[in-house]
């Protein structure tokens, strides 16, 4: 078969790898990948949210199956335009995605059925939103109601933080119309948890739950950034926890979706809160997480191409699901200066094999400039390793990290620390 995958990062280049192990595909195309996709696939540039090139080379290119990855050509309509010309997607319509698409639309729903979530207001109005905040106690929580590259959400620890964060994103427009509407959210304690699921609108099949690293730097210090590094399993995620969270959240969310005639097909992420009261929503997405893609994919010993389809054929029950039991970390490496300010075009040195580590290179910021893969993002590579265990996976990791080198790059040194701590208790 002829894919086609619409994204250009680190989780893009996982999905990648994963159908490649597919018998079916005989060839994979990335719109527009990137430096180091071009290894494992034919790279078009054409951006991600330009619907009309996308389905005009889907077209000519006689493309079989298309996985749409990033949310907002989904949140745009990527997968209704697509599905016009006959081309079968992985991904929901563009009616599905408003879940990540609108914060508002996503907690409306969880209040009107009932599915645990911090409790919350939503404003449209500056003065309403700070004599709002000035009547509650911080932290608290304060999120664009749009999408903004994964970076609208500010938790605030003081009230003038809290009131800095609104007008920002109501009256500088930080990130434009995302920000014309806010929600003001409880702040909420415990262990968080990304859990990715497959969902044909009837069936949901959870994935291995994973641990993100937002934090620029270690001990969790610095600013929030797309995410320094996951590690999977996630050792908080019980399986007495993993059923509540099916009983109370993931089929819930399914069938409210159905209820609203907004059926959901596709990656549907539960970020979680695991706190004191029980799990709680911290928000959906449509979309395979990034990094969790990285540490999740690899422990997946199905086909999935033949998930993807059975998903949009709306056939998930009938397919085999699985996943090793054993563990993954994915270690960010990034360009030094990032999420601020940094410098591209360093040469990229990657070692020819990493199998004696179970570790590969998944290419998220990166390009090919006169035949030479170099840094041209914030986050450059994931560097993802396996073993039977989670500790052995970690020293895995970071020994392949030492073995790839460019100017300027940076990790984090303590990726999967929380989770061994967690694992010792």
């Amino acid at each position: 078969m002829r894919v086609m995958v619409v994204g250009g990062g680190g989780r893009e280049h996982a999905i990648i790898r994963a159908l490649k192990k597919s018998p079916k595909v005989d060839e994979i195309f990335a719109l527009p990948g990137n430096g180091g996709i071009a290894a494992d696939a034919c790279c078009v540039p054409v951006k991600a949210t330009d619907l009309a090139a996308v389905v005009s080379f889907a077209q000519q290119q006689k493309i079989e199956f298309a996985v749409v990855a990033p949310d907002d050509p989904l949140v745009m309509g990527m997968v209704d335009a697509l599905e016009q010309i006959g081309v079968p997607c992985f991904g929901p319509n563009k009616n599905a995605a408003i879940i990540e698409g609108s914060k508002v639309f996503a907690k409306d729903l969880m209040k009107k059925y009932h599915i645990p979530t911090a409790s919350y207001e939503v404003f449209t109005d500056l003065a309403a939103a700070e004599a709002y905040l000035n009547t509650v106690e911080a932290p608290i929580v304060v999120k664009a109601d749009g999408l903004a590259l994964g970076k609208g959400v500010t938790v605030a620890m003081t009230r003038q933080e809290a009131i800095g964060a609104i007008h920002s994103l109501m009256e500088d427009k930080v990130f434009g119309e995302s920000g014309s509407r806010v929600v003001i959210e409880e702040y909420l304690t415990g262990p968080e948890v990304s859990v990715l699921t497959f969902t044909d609108g009837k069936v949901l099949v959870p994935m291995v739950s994973s641990m993100d690293h937002k934090r620029a730097y270690d001990g969790d210090e610095g600013p929030n950034t797309g995410g320094m590094g996951t590690v999977a399993p996630n050792p908080y995620y019980t399986a007495e926890i993993a059923e509540r969270c099916r009983k109370e959240i993931f089929e819930p969310t399914v069938a409210a979706m159905n209820a609203e005639g907004r059926s959901f097909k596709g990656c549907l992420y539960f970020g979680l809160m695991l706190t004191p009261h029980g799990p709680k929503v911290i928000e959906y997405n449509c979309r395979f997480g990034d990094p969790e893609t990285q540490v999740v994919l690899p422990l997946l010993q199905s086909d999935l191409l033949e998930i993807m389809m059975a998903v949009h054929d709306g056939r998930l029950s009938e397919v085999p699901v699985e996943f090793s039991n054993g563990a993954a970390c994915c270690v960010i490496m990034a360009s030094k200066g990032y999420p601020g300010k940094y410098a591209g075009g360093y040469p990229i040195s990657l070692p020819a094999d990493l199998s004696d580590l179970e570790a590969e290179v998944y290419s998220a910021g990166t390009k090919l400039q006169d035949g030479v893969l170099v840094n041209s993002g914030g986050r450059v590579l994931g560097v993802t390793a396996k073993a039977d265990k989670l500790p052995q996976a970690i020293e895995r990791a970071y020994a392949a990290v030492g073995r790839i080198h460019f100017e300027n790059s940076y990790c984090r040194k303590d990726i999967g620390k929380r989770a061994l701590a967690a694992m010792e208790v």
